[in-house]
């Protein structure tokens, strides 16, 4: 191992133990089941902002985004563009709305429990469904955050695959285990800040060594100048699908459960700033890392890049000191391990608070339920081991179908269930079920995927379905009445 390979791994040592101490900190504050899975509903505006675009953005942020627009040009921003304005409405609509009628709506802590106690269905197989979704889609969503930690390893410092899946594995899973949504809040906002700066002190200093923005524009032109066009490469059916990434916002279990933990309505205003500010920065720093990416090898040529994906860290050990190239390889690590740890803490809520504590045993301790809570975490997580233990690339594709499939089978429903009274069970139900199948069927098909993103068909559908079987079904229910008043009546008050 060189020297440099010694400094960047004391760096990634030091982020990891940082990560596990945070994991004890929060262990320390946990003394119920609102505690470890939802923090006690006492989230600062900072870290929920934080913690929220970190769980969010995943390896994409610094690998997948890059290495697009380092192929392609800015003609794969649309992407970006299209998130940045859903997860903006996502947080101007839906956060202030949640986080008031969770609690109103019998103190809900999972988005099935929510609902269940939302459109009071007494059957509880609105609550089961929900809850077996959330679980099947995130043990595979899981497998892939486990593949690319595994790739990271591989390809940062030379181990083998497994022993990579190992190492993030094993730590990830300590500190969710122990510390549970704390935990993994404050470590996403922790492993979010890391993310920002490594994003905007990467091109701000790179920009510099390919001769300044002169310089480095013409050099991007001499390569292709429609690097620099956000139409040349695009079709109208892309810029929409790319585009309607940002509905899948609405239905992302670990995204919203954010609302849901933060103090108070008044602080969303304040997070809504520090996310959107955080994410736009972020994504612009990408963006131009690939760019001057494009600059550099191309005033280089004798040096090449084997992988476009790695462009983020080839720039940064080109730009920074060893040590400070480990803290660069520590973001992208950061990047993945946020996205790994809210997806563990969201299947684990669903395992014990819709599944177990819902349908099997209502009446446990609360030290029960914890104690069944970490170790749900450890099951699942040896189950998306389990299929992530030899790398299969397909495994990878499933994040395009999880994010279309929570988007448009949560999605509408979460939306009608916060602005429209008349929504009802068997209506929710029945378009979950349709925005997943719709997602399912349209996404296996190459020629139809290949045409438009299957969210868009899946999202309308559902949507559609649910409205009209609501109209069909729909009874006044006085304590639903009540509830939608409270939780408007408290909105305004907190606002």
């Amino acid at each position: 191992m060189s020297s440099e390979d010694i400094y960047q791994l004391i760096a990634i040592i030091i982020y990891m133990v940082a990560m596990l101490g945070i994991g004890w900190y929060a262990y320390r504050r946990i003394s119920n089941l609102n505690d470890y899975m939802l923090g006690g509903r006492s989230l600062g505006p900072g870290v929920t902002a934080l913690s929220a675009g970190a769980a969010d953005m995943s390896g994409w942020l610094l690998m997948g985004l890059p290495g697009a627009i380092y192929v392609s040009g800015l003609d794969q921003a649309w992407l970006a563009i299209g998130l940045t304005i859903g997860a903006y409405l996502n947080w101007l609509f839906v956060a202030p709305r949640l986080r008031t009628y969770t609690q109103v709506s019998n103190d809900s802590i999972t988005i099935p429990s929510y609902l269940d106690n939302r459109l009071k269905d007494n059957s509880k197989i609105l609550r089961i469904a929900s809850g077996i979704i959330i679980l099947l889609f995130f043990t595979f969503y899981v497998s892939s955050g486990m593949v690319a930690g595994g790739v990271f390893f591989e390809s940062s410092f030379g181990l083998d695959y497994q022993s990579g899946l190992l190492i993030v594995s094993a730590v990830v899973v300590a500190y969710t285990l122990f510390g549970g949504f704390l935990a993994v809040s404050y470590t996403d906002a922790v492993q979010g800040l890391i993310m920002f700066l490594a994003l905007i002190l990467v091109p701000t200093i790179a920009v510099f060594i390919t001769g300044g923005i002169g310089e480095t524009v013409d050099s991007i032109k001499a390569v292709d100048p429609a690097l620099l066009s956000l139409f040349a490469g695009a079709s109208t059916a892309g810029i929409i699908s790319s585009l309607a990434w940002g509905l899948g916002y609405f239905g992302q279990p670990h995204i919203i459960v954010r609302f849901m933990a933060i103090k108070s309505v008044q602080e969303t205003k304040q997070a809504r700033r520090i996310g959107i500010g955080w994410m736009i920065l972020s994504l612009l720093g990408a963006i131009l890392v690939a760019l001057i990416g494009v600059a550099y090898f191309q005033q280089n040529p004798g040096e090449t890049l084997v992988d476009p994906e790695a462009i983020f860290i080839a720039i940064g050990q080109v730009v920074f000191h060893p040590f400070i190239a480990g803290i660069m390889l520590a973001a992208v690590l950061a990047a993945i391990m946020s996205t790994i740890s809210s997806q563990l803490i969201v299947t684990s809520s669903a395992l014990i608070e819709d599944l177990y504590k819902a349908v099997v045993k209502k009446d446990a301790s609360e030290a029960r339920y914890v104690f069944l809570g970490r170790i749900s975490i450890l099951v699942v997580a040896a189950a998306a081991m389990f299929f992530a233990w030899t790398r299969n690339e397909t495994i990878l594709d499933l994040v395009g179908f999880a994010w279309a499939g929570f988007g448009a089978s949560f999605g509408p429903a979460i939306l009608l269930s916060l602005y429209w009274r008349k929504i009802t069970g068997l209506g929710t139900l029945a378009g979950m079920v349709v925005g997943a199948v719709t997602v399912v069927i349209w996404g296996s098909s190459d020629a139809l995927s290949g045409m438009l993103y299957e969210i868009v068909p899946g999202f309308v559908l559902s949507l559609i379905v649910t409205v009209v079987v609501s109209l069909l079904t729909y009874k006044p229910n006085p304590e639903i009445e009540a509830e939608f008043d409270e939780s408007i009546r408290l909105l305004k008050e907190e606002k």
